[in-house]
């Protein structure tokens, strides 16, 4: 039977807040819920178990938080995941009128706060303890009259980043959420009073809503949880897309009602979904499809290995089918997704996973040849196969595509695979923009250092903050949990995936 996590929430009162706390106790976990003096928090605590505990403190104070982990320590000997959420919202405030006193208040709750958390909590966990940081989007992306409270969940975001590299030889993960709009009560109060514009805000949404706080929940559910093992040092936007709309105008049709899918978490469907994995023969695409078959799903593998999709989706049972496609062939992409809605009539779920390895040349050295085969593959092959998924998906599909840290951190002799990747995960941003108002959404899963036969054992090691780097299993859970309704309100994000 597995040993019950402790797990410690900030800001436990709030919105957000009371969502993290019913999602820890409904998968069995003890809750310490920590929030400010006449917050409720205490009247919330006594709604939980015998086991779980309710505390006032202020962040803000270094002796609040020490005296907070001494009542900790007095009831429980081990500490497994803290979820740093208590915040002050944006005073908007213009600059010139802001005092000095209230820019350091909202860092002192913010930023500084939030790091002497960890730093507590982070003496007394174990390996395999997992810190969650609730940051922001305005910590991302600039916004008038947000200066305290933007700059302190950047510095947030910095310090989740340093703080998984220094903690992952001990074990402990360290990460971040950074929501966008999510309709809390407080909001809900600023529009019913005629104080806020949530309409223009919904708006601006490629999925035309705000987020609901389960929604933040539950990412930050599977972040702390031992299936996101391979996931250290990540930020995850929940935005619904809103990073990804870059133009003027609306991001989706203007709704003159409240959107159903704010206010509460729609039916859940119990149908087996159709999934399509590319490159599902084998390595990455084969655990993906391993993890979508053990939930019921029927998987589609297609592969330029023919026999081997086949042979493996014999092996998997049921009713999955291996499929022969080059997908840099567009006459036998075309022709696996008429044979797909002939069979199935619609489709739920794409991961491209097919992928072509560099040269590894220089620059010099490459010729025209290998550089397209690689783009063909990993970048045209994926839109291809994107662009006839969408004709055939069904509400709440979702496109995955599998990224690589490469991207962002590019590797000398990589010129054609690092490109192919860039433009693949700006290729999902501007589908999640156009398909968010038609229910579809996208994501990237960006691959740090995967262990496979012909990899640089020491080499990335050496470069791993986290020892043993990212496994197949780890990437086959983040891509299931970005494909289920946990992540409903995650579209055109990007999950790095790969112990940091």
């Amino acid at each position: 039977m597995r040993k019950q996590r402790v797990v410690i929430i900030t800001g436990a009162a709030g919105g957000i807040g009371r969502a993290l706390v019913d999602a820890h106790l409904n998968v069995g976990d003890i809750v310490v819920a920590a929030d400010l003096p006449d917050s409720g928090v205490l009247e919330l605590a006594r709604g939980f178990g015998a086991a779980d505990l309710g505390l006032e403190f202020d962040v803000s104070r270094e002796e609040d938080i020490l005296v907070l982990y001494e009542r900790i320590d007095a009831q429980f000997d081990h500490i497994d995941v803290l979820v740093n959420n208590a915040a002050m919202g944006p005073s908007m405030a213009a600059t010139t009128q802001t005092p000095i006193d209230d820019f350091r208040r909202v860092l002192a709750v913010n930023l500084i706060g939030p790091f002497l958390m960890a730093r507590e909590a982070a003496r007394r966990m174990q390996p395999g303890a997992a810190i969650i940081n609730v940051a922001s989007m305005a910590g991302i992306i600039g916004n008038p009259k947000r200066n305290a409270y933007a700059a302190s969940k950047a510095g947030l975001i910095s310090i989740t980043k340093s703080l998984a590299c220094e903690l992952a030889s001990l074990g402990i993960r360290v990460m971040a959420v950074a929501p966008g709009y999510v309709r809390t009560p407080m909001v809900a109060q600023l529009e019913h009073a005629g104080q806020t514009n949530l309409e223009a805000v919904r708006s601006r949404v490629p999925m035309g809503r705000m987020a609901r706080p389960d929604e933040i929940a539950r990412a930050v559910r599977f972040l702390a949880s031992p299936d996101a093992h391979c996931i250290n040092g990540t930020v995850l936007t929940i935005d619904g897309g809103w990073m990804s709309f870059n133009q003027p105008g609306d991001a989706h049709p203007r709704v003159s009602e409240i959107p159903q899918a704010e206010l509460s978490r729609p039916p859940q469907s119990t149908n087996k979904r159709i999934v399509l994995v590319t490159g599902g023969a084998t390595s990455i695409g084969a655990a993906v499809a391993r993890r979508f078959a053990a939930n019921g799903d029927t998987v589609v593998l297609a592969d330029i290995n023919g026999a081997a999709a086949a042979k493996f989706a014999k092996s998997l049972g049921g009713e999955h089918i291996g499929k022969s496609v080059d997908i840099a062939s567009e006459m036998q992409v075309v022709a696996l997704f008429d044979d797909l809605r002939e069979r199935f009539g619609g489709l739920d779920v794409l991961v491209n996973s097919a992928a072509w390895p560099d040269s590894c040349k220089s620059g010099v050295e490459q010729t025209p040849a290998e550089i397209a085969r690689v783009i063909d593959v990993n970048l045209t092959g994926a839109f291809t196969c994107a662009r006839e998924a969408i004709k055939m998906m069904r509400p709440d599909g979702v496109i995955l595509n599998i990224g690589s840290i490469n991207r962002s951190l590019t590797i000398a002799q990589r010129h054609a695979y690092g490109a192919s990747k860039a433009g693949l995960e700006m290729l999902t941003r501007c589908m999640a923009a156009e398909l968010g108002p038609v229910g579809i959404r996208t994501a990237t899963i960006a691959l740090g250092f995967i262990h496979t036969p012909d990899s640089a054992q020491n080499a990335i090691s050496r470069r791993n903050p986290a020892l043993g780097g990212g496994q197949f299993e780890g990437m086959a859970n983040a891509a299931f949990f970005l494909a289920s309704p946990d992540a409903s309100y995650i579209n055109g994000s990007t999950l790095y995936v790969g112990a940091g």
